[in-house]
């Protein structure tokens, strides 16, 4: 894999406690609305291996919001620089979650983003995206902030990253099935 991509094993820690959980995704993008568009993917899988890469922009994505970089300090200049292009993205993305169903806690962002991934690689998208509310009764949901930030700590993430962001859903999801 190129420097752009990186597949990880699990983090200290978070297997030791915690039952392999759904397969999570999580997107960093340029913005919210109509103009966002999709910078940086990442996925974990239920055994825990991670992967993440930052997307190149196709030259008519031009949107940037200045308060979405603040949040995941990702600027243009370095997707651009060290992105994957769209098409290398989406294949990617077939190719480790073929047919598996992936959860989300931001859907109708994700869903959209990962639309516009496909939409300009050209190819079409080779796994079900789900909110987590398919896994979740309302009761778990309410809990799910609270395991979020006992997850942050419990696996030393610090930064708002793809990865780490849906590392940490994985782990709080699994806190509050009773992993």
């Amino acid at each position: 894999m190129s420097g752009a991509a990186a597949a990880a094993p699990a983090a200290p820690g978070a297997g030791a406690t915690m039952a392999p959980g759904p397969c999570i995704i999580d997107v960093e993008a340029s913005g919210f609305g109509a103009g966002g568009y999709p910078i940086e993917v990442g996925f974990v899988l239920p055994d825990g291996r991670a992967f993440c890469t930052l997307i190149q922009p196709e030259p008519e994505w031009t949107h940037w919001d200045k308060a979405a970089e603040q949040l995941h300090g990702i600027t243009r200049q370095v997707a651009q620089q060290h992105g994957l292009p769209v098409l290398a993205v989406a294949e990617l993305l077939n190719r480790e979650l073929a047919g598996r169903t992936v959860y989300t806690d931001a859907w109708a962002h994700d869903y959209s983003w990962l639309g516009r991934l496909f939409d300009a690689a050209g190819r079409p998208q080779g796994f079900k995206l789900e909110h987590l509310r398919q896994l979740l009764d309302e009761p778990q949901l309410e809990q799910l902030d609270s395991a979020k930030r006992e997850a942050r700590g419990a696996l030393q993430v610090q930064r708002h990253r793809a990865s780490s962001d849906a590392r940490v859903l994985q782990w709080a999801v699994g806190k509050v099935l009773g992993s």
